[in-house]
C-alpha cells in the first residue's frame, strides 16, 4: 500500500505530577531515550529504534493526563491540504509555528468532538536510532536499557461523540475502521479501532461521558518474551500493573497494562495482525466483550474500564 496522507502516530504530550519522578520512569524503567528539554519545562523522549527526534513529551502539572496526540503526514503539501479539509469539514484549526516543539516543524492542531486535541505535522529532525544508515547492526545497547520499546505505537482515548470522531478520521484524515465493540442495543458503538496504515490500529476511542481523557498510550515490543521481561522490570521497579501479561481478542496483541508514577496508564505489547483498507471491520458484541478485551480471563477488569487520566 502506498503510504500517503497521514503516515503514522508521531508524538504524545503527557502531564505528570512530579517531573523528576516522571523523567526517571520514562528514561530508566520504560527505557526511552531522552533527547532534549525546552524552556517550557517539557522533557522529550524517543524509543530507541525511532528515528525522529521525539515521540513522547512530559511536563509537570497539577493533574495527570494528555495534552495532545499527533500524527506525521507525508509532506508540507499534505499538511496544507489536510488543514483546508479540516476547516471545510467545520473544524477550527490552529497553526503552531515550527520550533515551538524542539526539532519539530509547523503543526496543525484541532479539537475533536471527544474533547481531545489532535495535531498533524510534516517535519521533524531525523536523529537516527544510534545506527548508521549503511551496514547497521540489528540493535544497540539502548535496546536493552529498561523495558526498551521499539516505538510509541498508538493510544486509546476516552470521550463522547465517538461517531463524529470516526467520521472526521475516516472522511477527512483517511483512516478506516478495523474493529468495533457494540453496546447492549446491538447498534451503538462502545469502542472503535482506527488505522491509517497496515497496523490493527493507530488510534482507538471508547465512549465516555467525560471528554478529553487518556486511557493509555502504547509502546511496541518485539516478542512475547520481551513482554514477559517488561513484567519483571515493572515488578522490580514497583510499577503498578493493571492487567497482564495476557492477550487481547481484539487486535490479537499480547499485552501488559500498567501506570506511570502519576497514574497515566501505559501499555507494552507485541503482536497484532496486519490489516488493509479493503478488509471488512470486525464486530464484537456486548456478550463477548470480556474475551474481546482480555481473551485469557474472558472477563473485564473494572479498573481497566473506569480509571482514566
Amino acid at each position: 500500500m502506498a503510504m500517503t496522507g497521514v503516515l503514522r502516530p508521531g508524538h504524545i504530550s503527557l502531564r505528570v505530577l512530579d517531573l523528576e519522578e516522571g523523567i526517571n520512569f520514562y528514561k530508566n524503567t520504560l527505557g526511552l531515550v531522552e533527547t532534549g528539554r525546552d524552556d517550557q519545562g517539557r522533557v522529550y523522549f524517543k524509543a530507541w529504534d525511532e528515528r525522529d527526534h521525539n515521540s513522547v513529551l512530559i511536563r509537570e502539572a497539577e493533574q495527570a493526563g494528555i495534552d495532545f496526540f499527533a500524527f506525521k503526514v507525508a509532506d508540507k503539501a499534505t499538511l496544507e491540504k489536510l488543514d483546508g479539509d479540516l476547516q471545510a469539514f467545520g473544524l477550527t484549526t490552529e497553526r503552531i509555528p515550527a520550533g515551538e516543539m524542539l526539532e519539530t516543524g509547523e503543526r496543525v492542531r484541532f479539537k475533536i468532538p471527544s474533547g481531545h486535541f489532535i495535531e498533524l505535522y510534516a517535519e521533524k529532525t531525523d536523529v537516527g536510532n544510534g545506527q548508521p544508515y549503511v551496514n547497521p547492526n540489528p540493535w544497540i545497547p539502548a535496546a536493552e536499557h529498561g523495558i526498551a520499546p521499539s516505538r510509541m505505537d498508538h493510544c486509546l482515548l476516552y470521550g463522547p461523540d465517538i461517531e463524529k470522531v470516526q467520521e472526521i478520521f475516516e472522511k477527512v484524515l483517511g483512516f478506516f475502521l478495523v474493529e468495533h465493540v457494540l453496546l447492549e442495543d446491538g447498534k451503538t458503538d462502545l469502542a472503535i479501532w482506527l488505522s491509517c496504515s497496515t497496523k490493527a490500529h493507530d488510534i482507538a476511542f471508547v465512549r465516555h461521558g467525560e471528554p478529553g481523557k487518556l486511557h493509555h498510550v502504547a509502546f511496541k515490543l518485539d516478542s512475547w518474551e520481551r513482554v514477559l521481561r517488561a513484567a519483571d522490570l515493572m515488578s522490580m521497579n514497583k510499577i503498578s500493573i493493571d492487567i497482564g501479561p495476557t492477550r487481547h481478542g481484539i487486535t490479537r496483541g499480547t499485552t501488559i497494562y500498567a501506570f506511570d508514577p502519576s497514574g497515566n496508564r501505559f501499555e507494552t505489547f507485541c503482536g497484532g495482525y496486519d490489516t488493509y483498507p479493503d478488509y471488512k471491520a470486525i464486530t464484537w458484541t456486548w456478550d463477548e466483550v470480556g474475551p474481546g478485551i482480555f481473551y485469557h480471563d474472558r472477563k473485564l477488569n473494572e479498573r481497566f474500564l473506569t480509571v482514566v487520566s
